[in-house]
């Protein structure tokens, strides 16, 4: 069973920063996730909220804003390269583009590090938004896209099949043994998230389950 840390190691940094990627391979994940939103000035950024909300309660809209300005309220804010060079091929990065988000930034980016040595397998692309997805299947067809679902298996695997890709990211809230055991059976690599229970994630394990998306990826130090 793959640990993917889930926006670096949430639970122990705060998400999504450079800080919680070093967490997150500290502990020996599998793969990293974050979650990346575009800039007004085009710059791909590290943030799962539509907005960015600053230590005063400011309310910016990462799409309206510039990176310079995201800054100036959070000073941690990483820019997916950043990232990019800090796992630095040791696990695949396990990119996460929010709906809505515009994606000719982020396939750029991801082939400006395959023309510097990094390889296909280095990276994945996840979605909730079919659009996004298949846009990143047909500019990078040689990059694993993950179909990210709630619940429904039958819409998880008609647009997975589109994609041609086996990897599904499913709530783990909706989840049970006999589903898992059934899904690992027809050939589909199921990830639930965001399962922070390690007995459960190992007893889901044992029938099948592909990867855990935890907060804690201590919980699972190998």
């Amino acid at each position: 069973m793959k640990i993917i840390g889930h926006r670096g190691a949430r639970g122990l940094a705060p998400e999504n920063t450079l800080k919680s990627i070093a967490k997150a391979l500290e502990h020996g994940v599998d793969e990293v996730e974050i979650d990346v939103r575009v800039t007004a000035d085009n710059v791909v950024v590290l943030h799962h909220d539509k907005d960015l909300l600053d230590g005063s309660r400011n309310r910016l809209p990462i799409k309206n804003t510039s990176y310079s300005e995201l800054l100036r309220h959070k000073n941690d804010l990483a820019k997916l390269e950043e990232a990019i060079v800090l796992i630095s091929k040791k696990v695949p990065v396990h990119i996460e583009i929010k709906p809505g988000e515009p994606s000719t930034a982020i396939i750029k980016i991801i082939r400006k590090f395959i023309k510097k040595g990094w390889a296909a397998n280095d990276f994945l692309v996840a979605s909730y938004d079919q659009k996004i997805l298949l846009e990143v299947h047909r500019e990078l067809p040689e990059i694993v896209t993950v179909v990210v679902e709630r619940w429904s298996s039958i819409k998880a695997t008609k647009r997975a099949k589109q994609l041609n890709t086996k990897r599904l990211s499913m709530n783990q809230l909706w989840l049970w043994s006999y589903f898992i055991k059934a899904m690992s059976k027809a050939g589909w690599q199921l990830s639930a998230y965001t399962l922070n229970d390690s007995a459960k994630a190992k007893r889901w394990s044992k029938l099948g389950l592909y990867g855990t998306i935890t907060d804690y990826p201590d919980l699972f130090d190998k």
